[in-house]
């Protein structure tokens, strides 16, 4: 039983159930009192409810010293007398960036890692029968023991995910084996004749006396029962994460087949003790198999398919990091809108809720620790201290412990962007490359570069960030890089882990001219180009095995002084709002999707022009499309083999012209038109 959102009637029913019950689970989200380390007087403070960040505001508005430091949250709840011999702990699903836990003014736990879900055991901690106060202290300062130490993104401070209170029975699957959730679904092997699943599962037993248990494990397919597997053991008294293994096995398994069939199993464990069941876990299970070829790219159950990608940040205006459900499902929504079959989650792990979306609609998922260089700024993203090198080692086997049971997650990334000028972190690089495997021998594990040298040659894969005809070179440039690559390390798997241009979309021009990359000015039409051009680059070569748009989402980054406004990276497809998808997005729908009929007519935001002759352009996947300005044809055109249609040497009127365009018969007849303005009748 999960309970959620619970209002305050129904909230003192939950912690009033039964101890003899199994787990619960309470989210803790409403009315917390937040105040800054720094105010320290009495009356000092406000309430807020979760998720939260306290740089909502500084870090979106350009301040490059938003505020980072302490924050305090304060909250009070009830234990049941009733819950004495049962087990209590405080789940956090992330807290920037590190987190000590008070309970009854008691330290609890201490996390250190901004992005990761961690729990904290407080059944000792408790006044049964009466009024708890827990205390969460957390600081996102600058810490050189602590990954990321630079990044071109903001490192925002706060309780920004949910926090439940769980109860459990005394012998139960632990919920502090890293913060995972105790279960552990290992695919040994899977083809379309069979799929060998190993679950290892992390037990607990609190009790002073031995416990005589049974694991069940069941996977079931609508209710329908498809495998089965059983184990009886004994725990040692205060057993703590004893790890046991159960194996099922499942004949002619519906595959987990990303866009095209996201099928998930359901696998239920559950824990028997005295004859009654005392715990139990569901999560879903998509059985896939995946191979990544140097010459031929990405494979999935063995069918070739081209990885069309985006980068997403977990952020947006308003509310900065601290997302709702409606906020992840939106995002998700705009990838399929868009066409996207994979989706890089950079640069550290995001929100369980958004690797559940991926899984049930089948997105394949980069997904990666926050080993972050510098890109083009100051400072290093590796410091080789002991407490740096151990908290990398810890948030990695944080990532695989706890979003390793999701299909959609098919690598894992070690690193983005690091630099060779100061401590070599090539070693380093082996080291957790040695331990993701140890981790998880099933998926390969991948790195996106942007410089030369050994660290391009530990990981299983290879991608590199470039930015050919941004900031600096030609598309062409980026399809010559290329081929040099793949002649020169055959034996390589190449990908794009980052490609993009910035674009306003309060920018227009109608003539197509380069800005320049840090100013001011960054026109919406620059971007689709760039974007057109490299498409065409990275289309033709089916050896890249995955290409990323950096980014499918403007975001925020407090040191950035560019475009039409300080605080913001608008390399983004989509507004930092999610309103307003730029015409880039509509040139990748177009190519992207089979499914339903595109048309976009481009420019539309440009609706003052100054010149009397005009170049129009349109995205579809119709074939071919009509083109008329105040009523009259201009001509129907065949699309070219990135589904543009191009119409040149087209004279506008004096003052305002209306655009039109027609493509598609039927059901599938399409229209899209905008008004434009020729400034001074010339």
């Amino acid at each position: 039983m999960r309970l959620r959102f619970l209002p305050a009637l129904l909230l003192g029913a939950a912690l009033a159930l039964p101890a003899a019950a199994q787990r619960h689970d309470v989210l803790l989200n409403d009315n917390w009192h937040f105040r800054f380390g720094h105010d320290v007087e009495r009356t000092a403070g406000r309430r807020v409810d979760l998720p939260h960040t306290w740089n909502a505001a500084d870090a979106l508005t350009g301040q490059k010293d938003y505020k980072r430091g302490m924050g305090n949250y304060g909250k009070k709840f009830h234990v049941p007398a009733a819950w004495q011999g049962r087990r209590l702990f405080l789940r956090f699903e992330g807290a920037g960036n590190v987190a000590d836990v008070f309970v009854n003014g008691r330290h609890a736990g201490r996390h250190r890692g901004g992005y990761g879900a961690f729990a904290v055991e407080i059944t000792d901690k408790v006044r049964y029968g009466a009024d708890n106060d827990v205390l969460v202290r957390v600081n996102n300062a600058e810490d050189l023991t602590l990954m990321p130490l630079v990044g071109d993104f903001n490192f925002y401070g706060g309780l920004y995910r949910d926090v439940h209170l769980v109860t459990t029975d005394a012998t139960c699957i632990s919920l502090l084996d890293h913060g995972s959730c105790g279960l552990r679904l290992v695919q040994d092997s899977v083809s379309r004749g069979r799929a060998d699943v190993r679950a290892i599962v992390r037990l607990d037993n609190g009790l002073d006396k031995a416990a005589d248990v049974t694991l069940r494990l069941r996977v079931t397919d609508g209710g329908r029962e498809v495998a089965r597997s059983e184990r009886s053991l004994r725990l040692a008294p205060d057993t703590d994460g004893r790890a046991d293994t159960l194996a099922v096995g499942i004949d002619r398994p519906h595959l987990w087949d990303g866009r095209r069939d996201p099928f998930l199993y359901r696998a239920e464990l559950t824990l028997w003790r005295g004859g009654r069941c005392v715990d139990s876990i569901c999560r879903p299970l998509g059985l896939r198999s995946v191979s990544v070829d140097p010459q031929k790219g990405f494979f999935l159950n063995g069918r070739h398919v081209q990885l069309r990608g985006v980068c997403r940040h977990q952020d947006r205006s308003e509310v900065g990091n601290a997302l709702r459900p409606e906020h992840h499902a939106e995002d998700a929504a705009i990838m399929v809108e868009m066409g996207a079959n994979a989706v890089r989650l950079a640069h550290y792990p995001q929100a369980e809720r958004f690797y559940d979306l991926a899984d049930s609609l089948g997105l394949v998922v980069w997904a990666e620790i926050p080993f972050v260089g510098p890109g083009g700024y100051s400072d290093e993203g590796f410091a080789d201290l002991p407490g740096f090198r151990e908290n990398g080692r810890e948030q990695l086997t944080e990532l695989i412990r706890q979003h390793g049971n999701h299909p959609s997650i098919c690598m894992w990334g070690l690193f983005n962007e690091l630099s060779m000028r100061g401590d070599d972190p090539v070693p380093y690089i082996r080291e957790l490359n040695e331990l993701a495997h140890s981790e998880d021998p099933t998926r390969p594990t991948t790195a996106a570069s942007n410089t030369d040298g050994a660290l391009n040659f530990v990981t299983d894969l290879m991608a590199w960030n470039r930015y050919d005809g941004w900031y600096g070179g030609t598309p062409a440039q980026l399809g010559r890089w290329l081929d040099r690559m793949h002649a020169a390390h055959p034996q390589l798997c190449i990908g794009i882990s980052e490609y993009g241009a910035g674009a306003s979309i309060y920018h227009q021009q109608d003539t197509l001219a380069r800005p320049v990359a840090a100013g001011w000015w960054h026109p919406e039409n620059w971007q689709t180009q760039y974007h057109i051009d490299n498409w065409r680059e990275l289309s033709a070569r089916p050896f890249v095995w995955g290409s990323f748009v950096w980014n499918l989402f403007d975001f925020g980054a407090a040191h950035r002084h560019e475009g039409d406004r300080p605080g913001i990276n608008d390399k983004g497809l989509v507004t930092f709002d999610r309103r307003v998808r730029k015409d880039a997005f509509y040139f990748y729908k177009a190519n992207w999707r089979d499914d339903e009929p595109v048309l976009y007519l481009t420019e539309r935001r440009c609706t003052r022009r100054t010149r009397p002759v005009q170049t129009f352009r349109a995205f579809t996947n119709l074939g071919e499309a009509e083109l008329f300005v105040n009523g009259s044809s201009r001509g129907r055109v065949r699309a070219d083999s990135l589904r543009t249609v191009t119409w040149r040497d087209v004279r506008l009127a004096p003052g305002r012209n209306v655009v039109s365009v027609v493509a598609g018969r039927g059901r599938n007849l399409r229209t899209d038109s905008y008004e434009c303005y020729l400034e001074n009748g010339r």
